[in-house]
């Protein structure tokens, strides 16, 4: 499909047009900093810096320290911190959730990708460098510049992975510079009383109706798992946050927006220690835990801060420690002597996790009806009130929380609601406050992402809309974005594959006009946990997809200054109904043909896979240009609406919103099939599409 001729001719323009000369350049920018002018300019969210640092340099030169590393973790490597965690974001001001600094005596620097270019600029003071990479490589090369040879370089290595610190240690080698670690905290120390206090909410067992199985089950599986294992390892080291929550079924409220608390567990054929704050159990947990002591399947019960000590002394007998690399930090590492260490990327634990049973996966379909209700119930609100000037995007993104806490088995959003609206929707995580709200308007285009945690399942959504007249541009770039989606959704591909090699399906539909988004194109999902959970996804250090997986698919398109698309559904991969599953072609005297049998799987061969998708919210109607469709993209999308009416019609007239089904009916309505034409341009694009796979899963077997 060729690109339209407006499309060419804007390319084509912005390709004349000199760097930083754009039209909305030629208006001056008054939210973000300006360090070129005396006296610099900072606008109101911009964070004075001087006294923070000036305590953290003098913090530094009592430590010997020429360079301190501050990342944007905690202790256990999670993605979202609590307040008190978060180190960077107090330093700076930045409050992305990616990034690293790096201090000297006489300089900062603030490393961070794309995503968050343009809201670093509007935090940071001018005592900060914005590097807009996240490479390590950059990192270790500007230490390298401004640190002098014989310099120690410092860090806190209980904030650090095992990967990030050899990672520094390898950028550092030969230089003269040493890499120091330093376990008082300095950030921490200058932080001083001002630091958030501890966790003090309980934690609690999940009830059994929202658990795939028993947290006794779950440890029979992960021992039987350490036995068959050719090291035979004696122990497992959990420290991701999700890990022990899983396995126990517990959860707590230590992070926002994730129902975790601060753990560590060591597993043994026969004996179970979790680190914990245990005055915070409530008396049913602690039963659950406790109810088989003496034995196997007692929980021991330690203090949280016991974990390293207590890893120590285990470490000093003839054992075989097994853990996740991805989720251990490098001060817990190092107590473990190398030759008793069984490392892989990610824990057996954390593997089993990622893989829904039947019963997970029906709990978080049911999660994601109800999380469409509210959505629905949210888009309707917007069609009506956004005319009449009264919406701004703090607003929006309090409504459509508050419409999710009234759904059943609500326990709030699964992370800060990204309500944007024009320019703001080109920052792909902009999150809406008080000091940066913005009217919503008929006249541009809304970016809504958001999600909800349910007992019964986490779910993570996103919807663009336009009330008014979308420019040539908007619809276009909106519809691709949409095929993108449908095309990754519908894909049919072999057993274990990569989600990285199937990832350009998502992007194919912009690629063909010279289009592309820089963010990744989706991510794991839990049952009443992280939203974003790992190993699962599209990027590089993924493990394949399989069969009872949930990953978001989530393509967009961000025209920077002007408007931001995104269009995400939570998807279950699953097992998919070919009709030449095990090989069907018989040859006959017309040739080769293919039976129509049912799938067959014969002993030894997998069935292939594709994606159920269980987000159920219709997309923009307005925003979509049917002509760019193919007839099997059109197919799917009229499928997809009739799940949608079948699955939470009968939920919103349950919930006797009859307002809201009328809604669901009219955006529901099926599309056209393609003209004649259409069809024969439709049969390339397939073809293409099928070439495409090809070469991105040849590399499957090698």
């Amino acid at each position: 499909m060729q690109p339209s001729r407006w499309i060419a001719a804007w390319l084509l323009l912005l390709q004349a047009c000199p760097p930083g000369h754009s039209q909305q350049a030629a208006s001056p920018w008054t939210d973000i900093r300006n360090c070129s002018v005396d006296p610099p300019y900072l606008p109101p969210t911009a964070t004075n810096t001087t006294a923070r640092l000036a305590a953290l340099r003098d913090a530094m030169r009592a430590h010997s320290a020429h360079a301190y590393i501050v990342p944007s973790t905690d202790a256990h490597m999670s993605e979202y911190i609590a307040e008190r965690d978060s180190r960077l974001g107090w330093l700076t001001g930045f409050t992305g959730s990616a990034g690293t600094v790096v201090v000297t005596l006489d300089r900062a620097a603030l490393w961070t990708d794309s995503r968050y270019w343009t809201q670093a600029e509007r935090q940071l003071d001018c005592n900060w460098e914005l590097q807009r990479t996240t490479w390590i490589k950059s990192i270790g090369q500007w230490i390298l510049e401004w640190v002098p040879a014989g310099g120690n370089v410092s860090l806190d290595p209980f904030l650090f992975s095992i990967d990030t610190w050899n990672s520094y240690s390898q950028a550092l080698q030969g230089s003269g510079r040493a890499l120091v670690p330093i376990e008082t905290n300095l950030v921490d120390q200058v932080w001083g009383d001002q630091r958030p206090p501890p966790a003090s909410s309980e934690i609690y067992s999940l009830p059994a109706e929202f658990t795939g199985s028993s947290w006794q089950e779950k440890v029979t599986g992960i021992r039987q798992q350490m036995e068959e294992h050719t090291r035979s390892p004696t122990a497992l080291l959990l420290s991701g946050l999700e890990e022990t929550a899983w396995l126990f079924n517990l959860r707590g409220d230590d992070i926002p927006y994730n129902p975790v608390f601060y753990s560590y567990t060591l597993l043994t054929s026969t004996n179970i220690s979790l680190f914990v704050d245990e005055g915070r159990l409530t008396a049913e947990a602690r039963q659950s835990l406790r109810a088989a002591c003496p034995g196997p399947l007692c929980v021991e019960l330690h203090n949280y801060s016991q974990a390293r000590a207590h890893l120590q002394r285990y470490a000093q007998g003839n054992v075989t420690v097994w853990l996740g690399t991805e989720y251990t930090t490098y001060g817990l590492y190092g107590v473990i002597p190398q030759e008793k260490l069984l490392e892989d990327s990610y824990s057996p634990v954390m593997l089993a996790k990622a893989v829904k049973n039947s019963k997970e996966q029906e709990l978080l379909r049911a999660a994601h009806v109800r999380d469409a209700v509210a959505v629905i119930q949210y888009l309707l609100w917007l069609e009506q009130t956004v005319p009449q000037g009264q919406v701004d995007e703090f607003l929006g993104a309090r409504h459509i929380d508050a419409l999710r806490r009234a759904q059943q088995h609500n326990r709030g959003p699964s992370f800060e609601s990204i309500s944007a609206s024009g320019l703001n929707a080109a920052l792909a995580h902009y999150s809406p406050s008080n000091t940066t709200r913005r009217k919503l308007s008929v006249d541009e285009m809304y970016l809504a992402d958001t999600g909800g945690q349910y007992l019964d399942g986490t779910t993570d959504i996103t919807r663009t809309v336009h009330w008014g007249t979308p420019t040539p541009l908007q619809k276009e770039a909106y519809t691709r974005v949409l095929m993108g989606n449908i095309d990754l959704s519908r894909l049919v591909f072999p057993p274990n594959t990569a989600g990285r090699n199937v990832e350009a399906f998502a992007r194919r539909a912009l690629w063909d006009v010279g289009l592309n988004y820089g963010h990744g194109t989706g991510h794991g999902i839990g049952n009443f946990l992280s939203v974003h959970e790992w190993p699962v996804g599209f990027q590089s250090n993924n493990v394949p997809l399989a069969a009872g997986m949930f990953t978001s698919i989530e393509p967009g398109y961000y025209r920077d200054g002007e408007f931001g698309i995104r269009i995400e559904d939570v998807a279950l991969v699953v097992e998919a109904q070919t009709k030449c599953q095990g090989g069907c072609a018989r040859q006959g005297a017309g040739g080769t043909h293919l039976t129509a049998s049912p799938p067959q799987h014969p002993t030894g061969e997998e069935p292939f896979l594709t994606f159920e998708v269980v987000s159920l919210v219709p997309y923009d109607r307005n925003l979509i240009d049917v002509s760019l469709l193919s007839q099997e993209q059109i197919k799917y999308l009229n499928a997809y609406y009739e799940t949608i009416r079948a699955r939470v019609g009968p939920e919103l007239q349950r919930q006797q919103l009859e307002e809201e089904y009328r809604w669901l009916q009219r955006n529901t309505e099926p599309f056209p099939l393609a003209s004649a034409a259409a069809t024969v341009t439709a049969t390339l694009g397939t073809l293409a599409m099928g070439s495409l796979l090809s070469v991105l899963l040849a590399g499957l077997q090698a």
